[in-house]
């Protein structure tokens, strides 16, 4: 090699490298621009369960009033299957970018204990950013499967007819699940258990007499229980819900320690930059605190979530564990 091409050799490779530093000076740039700007283009927003359940019923108001304040959609892609865990293996393997975001709900805080193959960790691959809303379990029935004006005549009923009555569940390890084997072991009672791929269809075959009841959250059953297509009974908890006042709640009808919430919550992929998380989490908080958003949780009997990060994930951390205990109590198991 003759000095002269030394020379060239090296003044490309000291050239590469110096338009190397100004990509990646140009890159960290571009990225800070990014967070600042985001939402750029539509966002994906991961939804783990089919249309029409308690997770869609709260994610289409969002996407809606995401729409009008960003200018920029937020698309709902439904991706169900065995209790959540679908939607949320694919979500969380998702480019960190803060264009796809998961909406998941406590049915997650429980799959651990119900899935122990899962291919992702809910607290160790997701990023919290966000608790959207509470809202308490209710009874329902179909009133023509099961013909009772209360729940007191329900349990006679139930008693009368052991082993007569299913319930349907958005799938196995959800909170309907649960909630399900929790209210037969307080009350010693027997009710066959029917998973589906989802609150939505189980809701649906509910309406239309392929399953007695449901042990639902509020804000997927709130439209149909005011349209009289089903019938609520009693609301989880020691109060009642201000959407539903004359629906007992658990305590009033002797059933003191029966509470099951679903919550439902926002997480990103992990990896995703704090700066791009900071700016998610403002703009659904402005949403959060808007009345079109607050009137529509209201009507579904859910209650405003709020929090900031680190206390939804200390929230997500004491659910696992909770579930946990109540999973090995009650001997639930894949279906």
């Amino acid at each position: 090699m003759t000095k002269d091409t030394h020379i060239h050799r090296r003044q490309v490779l000291l050239g590469a490298a110096a338009a190397g530093l100004g990509l990646a000076g140009g890159s960290s740039a571009s990225w800070a621009q990014g967070a600042a700007g985001w939402p750029s283009k539509p966002v994906n927003l991961v939804v783990p369960f089919p249309a029409g359940g308690g997770t869609d019923a709260f994610a289409r108001p969002l996407a809606a009033q995401f729409s009008k304040a960003t200018g920029k959609t937020l698309v709902i892609d439904n991706r169900g299957g065995a209790g959540g865990t679908v939607g949320a293996s694919y979500a969380s393997k998702a480019a960190p970018d803060g264009y796809t975001l998961f909406m998941g709900a406590v049915h997650h805080a429980i799959a651990p204990s119900m899935y122990p193959k899962l291919d992702y960790d809910i607290e160790k691959d997701f990023v919290p950013l966000f608790l959207l809303a509470n809202v308490p379990q209710v009874v329902v029935v179909n009133p023509r499967a099961v013909p009772v004006n209360n729940f007191q005549q329900f349990m006679d009923y139930v008693k009368r007819n052991p082993a007569k009555l299913n319930y349907g569940s958005a799938g196995a390890g959800t909170s309907h699940h649960l909630a399900g084997e929790l209210f037969k072991q307080q009350t010693g009672t027997f009710i066959t258990h029917i998973p589906y791929r989802g609150a939505g269809p189980a809701l649906q075959d509910l309406i239309g007499g392929q399953v007695d009841m449901m042990f639902d959250g509020l804000g997927s059953s709130a439209a149909h229980i005011k349209a009289g297509r089903i019938k609520a009974l009693m609301v989880s908890g020691p109060k009642r819900n201000a959407a539903f006042p004359d629906v007992p709640c658990a305590a009033e009808v002797g059933l003191p320690d029966y509470t099951v919430t679903t919550w439902y919550g926002l997480w990103a992929p992990k990896g995703t930059p704090a700066d791009v998380q900071a700016r998610i989490v403002d703009e659904i908080r402005k949403l959060g605190a808007a009345d079109e958003l607050k009137a529509i949780w209201a009507n579904n009997g859910a209650e405003y979530g709020g929090m900031t990060q680190q206390q939804f994930a200390g929230m997500v951390s004491s659910e696992v564990k909770r579930w946990a205990a109540v999973v090995k109590a009650s001997g639930a198991k894949l279906d």
